[in-house]
């Protein structure tokens, strides 16, 4: 018998957890390492969304273990007014990294930084309105919760006023189409700032954008968009607030997403892979918001910011990242698997789309041409759990379900097609399974 069902286990979770979104996973994890997680019969299971989106590295890095062990013998957490050098060393790496971008504040999630560059926008401009994608995910707290329009919206009572949302773009279900019906994004965006413009009580403060949409099913900003998008901003006053929560330090093939289109926002916002799995989040802004912020008195105390273990983890990171290429082996291991996928589009016509940037990719179930099929992609998402593959699936109004694929950036080619041959497997033994008389393997 699996130690899986483990019959006390199940029942202390059912008695005692909140349950806060879907059901879990029908396993007890009991270790990681490297690109794996291995259950309760030490069974290994490749981990396709690098944990919660976070685990740069993999699991159980060793110069993330060993920085862990050092730190947290020397100094874990201080009041908040006191500085340590991991803090001062990050901020400055950091800042390094994004030339223009010069102030960093430290903080634990991504909702939590994303509140501090709303709350900061505010301030500064003096305004309170604050835009985002319809398909958007910037956290489950206040203001980022506000700005999250994927799901978690009803029955929590009225949102922070001010809350606008423009259509994300998609370029497998445009909106607006070019004659050859290509996705013309630029008169959608110029269609959504007009009704922008019209709910607009004259304080707009903020556009916050993903430039890679993951909860909202890997909806990648076409090139040019970011661009246009920062004018459409800077006509209104407005900042411009990139949420790089799981695109930033390395993942796309760029450091962070928006270099590749040249453009540098007035507040960028960082978590999940800057720790690594461990809870470390950034703010980085310019010398003048940061300025003109603290002169109004910007506030944002919170238990755990500018803690010098986490940022130590940080530093870490950025050494993994540069000693080991991460960010150009993201480009070429990002290539092979976007060909895997793009293999199995070929082979199988319930995959409708294969989309994304480097290691952080999409693949949408669909039936019928374009219409969602979320059952296949849930029993797809099952089967490959049995197999020994964890991937992640989005399931959200007028979409199909959207696999969210975005393995460590220290996966090898082994790894890798190890996934890709299960993916392939378990759309087999899913098709199998739902035509009529024949039984999957």
């Amino acid at each position: 018998m699996s130690k899986n069902t483990d019959g006390k286990f199940w029942a202390a979770a059912r008695k005692h957890l909140i349950r806060y979104g879907g059901s879990f996973e029908p396993a007890i994890i009991e270790r990681a390492a490297g690109s794996f997680v291995y259950d309760a019969d030490d069974r290994p299971i490749l981990d396709f969304t690098s944990g919660q989106m976070s685990a740069l590295l993999g699991h159980s890095h060793p110069r993330i273990v060993s920085t862990v062990t050092r730190q947290v013998g020397q100094v874990a957490h201080l009041f908040s007014g006191m500085l340590s050098r991991p803090v001062v060393e990050l901020a400055e790496r950091l800042a390094a990294l994004a030339p223009g971008l010069d102030r960093v504040m430290l903080l634990s999630t991504g909702a939590e930084s994303n509140e501090a560059a709303i709350r900061m926008a505010k301030l500064v401009t003096g305004k309170h309105e604050i835009v985002a994608f319809s398909k958007s995910w910037h956290g489950m707290t206040g203001a980022a919760a506000s700005a999250t329009y994927s799901a978690g919206r009803k029955g929590y009572g009225p949102a922070t006023v001010g809350s606008l949302a423009i259509p994300a773009p998609n370029s497998f279900r445009p909106r607006f189409k070019h004659a050859d019906g290509s996705l013309d994004w630029r008169t959608e965006l110029d269609d959504a700032f007009d009704l922008v413009d019209s709910q607009s009580t004259g304080s707009l403060a903020a556009f916050v954008a993903e430039p890679i949409l993951s909860s909202g099913g890997i909806l990648e900003l076409p090139q040019g968009y970011l661009a246009a998008l920062q004018q459409k901003c800077h006509e209104r006053g407005m900042l411009l607030i990139l949420d790089e929560a799981q695109t930033g330090i390395g993942r796309t093939g760029d450091m962070f997403a928006f270099q590749r289109d040249g453009v540098t926002p007035d507040i960028l916002t960082l978590s999940k892979t800057i720790g690594a799995g461990l809870p470390l989040s950034a703010v980085m802004t310019t010398a003048d918001i940061e300025d003109a912020a603290h002169e109004k008195g910007f506030l944002f105390y919170t238990t755990h910011v500018s803690d010098p273990l986490p940022a130590a983890v940080g530093l870490a990171v950025l050494d993994v990242v540069e000693e080991e290429h991460l960010v150009e082996r993201a480009r070429h291991m990002g290539a092979r698997l976007f060909d895997g996928l793009s293999r199995l589009k070929q082979r199988y016509e319930c995959v409708g789309d294969v989309r994304g940037r480097g290691l952080l990719l999409g693949v949408e179930i669909v039936k019928d041409g374009k219409q969602p099929d979320h059952a296949l992609g849930a029993t797809i998402a099952a089967e490959a759990f049995r197999r020994g593959l964890s991937m992640n699936i989005v399931k959200l109004p007028g979409m199909g379900g959207v696999f969210r694929i975005a393995p460590p950036l220290t996966i090898s080619e082994q790894e890798l097609d190890l996934g890709l041959r299960i993916i392939a497997e378990s759309i087999e033994a899913s098709l199998a399974a739902s035509a009529p008389g024949i039984a999957a393997e």
